[in-house]
């Protein structure tokens, strides 16, 4: 690969990891061509795009970037592979559900809306983080129940009034 090939790459990963606030870096070192396929076809069907990439190419393009990485260019060793996705759950999601069949892919970090993941401990943790619409969701549901509660009651107290405004006119 020529430097002009390079720098034009390193461009590129500058730009995804500049467009992309959810950064995946796992390594899938040793799934058979029929696994890795799989892999492909399920980050695919989840909006998930999977890249391998050279790890020297990649430390340039985070040093290049805007974002702050952290620890992230440290695992950078041996075979790596960029995730990118819109929301922050969904390739840990992919990674924990593919790992009931294999024992790779293995998570080496993440970078999501600038906090930065290390190890592959903190898959759980990632899985459990909720998308920008999942929080969205639980704060309309919070917002809605007292009304709600407000409106029954009224509704319910209502009916109870007319009973016995119509009891206290049929006694007299």
């Amino acid at each position: 690969m020529t430097r002009e090939e390079k720098a034009i790459v390193i461009e590129d990963l500058t730009a995804q990891l500049a467009d992309n606030a959810n950064i995946y870096l796992a390594d899938i070192s040793g799934l058979d061509a029929t696994t890795t396929s799989n892999l492909r076809r399920a980050c695919f069907k989840a909006n998930i795009k999977l890249a391998v990439v050279k790890n020297t190419l990649l430390a340039k393009a985070m040093e290049a970037s805007d974002k702050e990485f952290g620890e992230l260019p440290e695992v950078l060793k041996g075979n790596t592979s960029l995730m990118l996705s819109e929301t922050g759950n969904a390739p840990a999601k992919l990674i924990k559900n593919f790992r009931k069949k294999s024992d790779r892919p293995l998570l080496k970090g993440a970078f999501i809306e600038e906090a930065v993941y290390v190890g592959d401990e903190n898959l759980e943790a990632l899985v459990n983080i909720k998308s920008k619409e999942e929080v969205i969701g639980d704060i309309i549901g919070l917002l809605q129940s007292p009304a709600k509660n407000v409106i029954s009651g009224l509704k319910s107290g209502g009916g109870k009034l007319a009973g016995i405004l119509k009891t206290l006119s049929e006694k007299e």
